[in-house]
């Protein structure tokens, strides 16, 4: 297959600015078109014949980075026009998540710092072990080592301030990309599309090459859906034992069968497995297919969410040994670390990946 069409093929020809780069990408994708069955980023591509910058940013967030453009294509290396979508989309994509972080400056440094990551973690250990042995503690189970109102006033403002950053970074990335009114259309389709993590298929639903090469596999899919769902599982069992506390005055400690362990187990037990299986299959995917520079930053995020359902795993096993105010400042501040980074890491793509699933979505009901 021949690509009839004139362009600028050389890469040294944009500089090193990546959107310049992924732009150049882009535009001999669009006119080759091989892909065009694959992911979402390729139906966003064929709308158009120019590309500004915000619609540069709109498709790396769309990428899910399963790379399997990248073994079907005919013009990357050695061919001259030396073609690498998936990793000029993630350098794209992760300098996005840096450029519209507010404050800025934080989310280069967890971005690409597995040591950093490591730094906050300890930094969340220590303040849990001091909050443990210096605030005011009473009641059963964990509140005997720390208080409830202790816990609200940590935990609080480490959620909804995170949050916060999150939204003012998600209204700049939405207004880059040029998004419009959100409707529940909106809204059900990325939802669709993100529970199914259909682009983790390379959207044809038969797997995606990131650690296999040009094999297709569902591992990948399958890793971030326990992760995914295990975390929804976990956020609901905390949810359910502040309903629980609050509006029916049932207090911990709470039974096996209620709502919160019913809930908390499994969903420890899927974010640890899933987070261990994306760890192990990182280690096995080129990195020369993603943005090398973040490979430390983000295998250091999957450990920490690891790092967080184990620990709630064995903190509930320990129930009632010596061993609690030990495994609690761990888990504890395994939790405020993760918190605290919600803008600044890799935690940050499933905001960003939803935002470009909901304007996606209004694309192309705007195009049909």
């Amino acid at each position: 297959m021949s690509l009839d069409v004139t362009l600028q093929t050389d890469p040294e020809s944009f500089g090193a600015d990546a959107t310049d780069e992924a732009r150049r990408q882009v535009e001999i994708c669009n006119a080759c078109r091989y892909c065009e069955g694959y992911c979402s980023v390729f139906p966003a591509i064929t709308r158009q014949k120019v590309f500004a910058s915000g619609d540069i940013t709109q498709l790396a967030n769309l990428c899910h980075n399963c790379r399997g453009c990248y073994y079907a294509c005919q013009y990357t290396e050695p061919h001259e026009f030396a073609l690498n979508l998936p990793r000029a989309l993630a350098e794209v994509r992760t300098e996005s998540w840096d450029r519209l972080a507010w404050p800025g400056g934080l989310s280069e440094t967890f971005q690409k710092s597995g040591v950093a990551l490591a730094g906050a973690l300890v930094a969340g250990f220590a303040l849990m072990f001091f909050a443990i042995s210096a605030l005011p503690s009473g009641g059963e189970g964990f509140y005997a080592h720390l208080g409830h109102t202790a816990m609200v006033a940590i935990f609080a403002p480490a959620f909804l301030l995170p949050l916060a950053a999150m939204g003012v970074s998600l209204t700049r990335y939405w207004r880059e990309v040029g998004g419009t009114r959100v409707t529940w259309a909106d809204l059900r389709e990325a939802g669709a599309s993100a529970g199914r993590l259909r682009n983790l298929s390379g959207g044809q639903g038969q797997g995606c090459n990131f650690e296999e090469g040009d094999r297709y596999t569902d591992r990948r899919r399958q890793m971030h859906q326990l992760v995914l769902y295990g975390f929804l599982l976990c956020f609901a069992s905390t949810s359910s034992g502040t309903i629980m506390h609050y509006v029916f005055g049932m207090e911990a400690p709470y039974a096996w069968y209620a709502l919160p362990k019913l809930l908390g187990v499994p969903g420890g037990v899927m974010l640890t497995v899933g987070a261990l299986g994306l760890a192990w299959l990182r280690t096995k995917a080129d990195p020369e297919l993603g943005a090398p520079d973040v490979k430390g930053g983000q295998m250091g995020f999957v450990l920490l969410l690891a790092f967080v359902g184990l620990s709630g795993l064995v903190l509930y096993a320990a129930t009632g040994t010596a061993a609690v105010p030990l495994l609690l400042a761990l888990h504890l501040g395994s939790v405020l670390a993760l918190f605290l980074l919600i803008p600044y890491s890799k935690m940050a793509h499933g905001f960003y990946r939803f935002a470009a699933l909901v304007r996606e979505a209004q694309i192309a009901r705007a195009a049909s």
